[in-house]
């Protein structure tokens, strides 16, 4: 297995821990459990980021820009809403 393909499944396996600890929090019923599964998402945000930036420094996430113009419309489309 390639570097790129460990990356890659690192990547979806934290974006699947950030989903997870999302739904904690919102589903938490008392002030403890919230700030455990807040405090949980929040450190695996900060993997999940870490893991995304050296996959792009590496050119292995590669993003396209978006041209204001479609930037504008889809603003102007959702404020309108």
């Amino acid at each position: 297995m390639e570097d790129r393909d460990l990356m890659e499944n690192e990547l979806l396996i934290i974006k699947g821990a950030c989903d997870l600890y999302l739904h904690g929090t919102i589903e938490s019923t008392t002030a403890e459990v919230h700030c455990a599964f807040k405090d949980a998402l929040n450190t695996s945000l900060d993997i999940q980021n870490k893991i995304y930036n050296l996959m792009a420094e590496k050119g292995w996430y590669k993003t396209d820009t978006a041209e204001q113009t479609k930037v504008d419309e889809t603003k102007n489309k959702y404020a309108n809403a």
